[in-house]
């Protein structure tokens, strides 16, 4: 049976508490398709389902699940219950379920958990977030380096189950220093007499505990990595999988377009978001830019005479501003993806400039184009002039502003993507109204 028709009848099995129905449909699905079941059950189905599931399984599902439905599912669990299902888990997440709980919480279950899974579950929440050090995970493979070929893959029997990925070895001394990689090709392709030090590749790309996790997740992408080690000093402490990276990229990109449009970083998703949680991440960015529109209407107010002079002008005026915040937003949305990816660094503002200039004088020679043959027909000759005119300027300015904006906030030490739609449309839309009005005031004789 497909996923669909399996999610339709277990979301039936749970409404009428069948467990034994909910077991068996429950076995037909991978941990992935069970947690995306219970995005949409509340929390005491989800509870049940966990419990009608193996408990490898019941790790993996809880693994999926968003941070509130974690904690949501699990309330009700008894502690020695709920320690031995954080002791299947994958050390990454592990850590990043107890980092949820309440203080409380997380001291009775520590002291529920074995020893050596609470003492790794402390070694890697003392990291900040937001690091290297906060998104690794201590289960990979570390072999000594002297180790032959035959030692080494018999290493890998016996604790390979345990470890995220088998197919990168790391090679440490017996000091735990990390000396180098060799991949499980090459392992299994050497003789058995080979030592791994004769195999393995001095030259890795590495991060340190504190390196940014947005740095990590971009050198994965860059050398397409399957993981990326991480050191302290000069002591491998554990690996960021490329599976963990694409969560941070995937989080990153979401809190970038979230800036973008002026809303504040979400906790846990919108669906589980409260009304007031959306509401003041929404408020302020919105209340400060009703004052900045404020200048649009100073400048209206300030041609007064100009558009009682010529009425049609007005007509124009919407079309006129929504145009440079249009071609704002767009220039400000390259920038900010560029830097975000790399592509762009601060350096460059100034070829990147030039190349603005020419584009967005082609972006509104076109666009006048094509409105003044609205104007002429609309207003005749003069105003259809003055709004082509305006048209070029205003989306050259514009364009400008969308550009360099990113710029300057991060050579202030702020985030790019703050340079937001809103925020370029409304500095664009002050601007639109000054130039139009001033071009239309010199030009028809006011």
């Amino acid at each position: 049976m497909s996923y669909s028709i399996i999610a339709a009848e277990l979301h039936k099995a749970l409404q009428d508490q069948d467990t034994a129905l909910v077991e068996t449909l429950a076995s037909e699905l991978n941990p992935a398709d069970l947690a995306q079941v219970g995005h949409h059950e509340p929390a005491s189905r989800m509870a049940v389902l966990l419990h009608c599931v193996p408990l490898d399984k019941r790790a993996a599902t809880l693994g999926f699940l968003e941070p509130q439905e974690q904690l949501a599912a699990t309330a009700g669990m008894p502690v020695s219950e709920l320690a031995e299902l954080v002791a299947h888990m994958s050390a990454d997440e592990r850590v990043d379920y107890f980092k949820q709980l309440d203080r409380e919480r997380q001291q009775t279950l520590l002291k529920a958990l074995p020893p050596t899974v609470r003492d790794d579950l402390l070694k890697l929440a003392r990291h900040a977030e937001g690091t290297a050090g906060a998104i690794m995970t201590s289960a990979f493979m570390a072999i000594p380096a002297y180790y032959s070929v035959a030692r080494a893959m018999q290493t890998l029997r016996l604790k390979g189950a345990d470890v995220e990925t088998i197919y990168q070895v790391y090679c440490i001394d017996t000091s735990g220093r990390f000396l180098g990689t060799v991949s499980l090709r090459e392992i299994i392709l050497a003789s058995s007499e080979t030592q791994l030090a004769e195999l393995m590749t001095e030259e890795v790309i590495w991060v340190g505990i504190d390196t940014p996790q947005e740095e990590v997740a971009r050198l994965i992408a860059r050398y397409d990595l399957l993981a990326l080690p991480v050191l302290e000093g000069e002591r491998l402490v554990g690996i960021v999988t490329y599976d963990d990276a694409m969560d941070v990229a995937e989080e990153e990109a979401t809190e970038d377009m979230h800036k973008g449009m002026s809303i504040g970083k979400i906790e846990g998703g919108l669906r589980s978001a409260s009304l007031f949680d959306l509401y003041r991440k929404r408020v302020v960015w919105l209340v400060l830019l009703v004052f900045a529109n404020i200048f649009s209407g100073a400048g209206i107010a300030y041609f007064e005479e100009t558009i009682e002079a010529y009425i049609a002008l007005v007509f124009f005026l919407p079309l006129l501003v929504d145009s440079g915040g249009n071609a704002g937003s767009q220039a400000a949305t390259l920038m900010v993806r560029g830097m975000a990816t790399g592509d762009v660094r601060s350096r460059d503002w100034a070829k990147l400039l030039g190349r603005e200039v020419f584009v967005a004088a082609g972006l509104g020679l076109t666009m006048a184009l094509a409105v003044s043959v609205v104007g002429i027909f609309r207003a005749g000759t003069e105003i259809a002039m003055v709004v082509a005119m305006s048209m070029v300027l205003i989306v050259i300015v514009g364009s400008l502003i969308g550009m360099i904006l990113p710029f300057i906030l991060n050579r202030l030490g702020w985030d790019p993507a703050t340079a937001s739609a809103p925020l370029v449309t409304s500095i664009a839309d002050a601007s639109g109204v000054l130039i139009y009005f001033a071009i239309a005031t010199a030009v028809l004789g006011l």
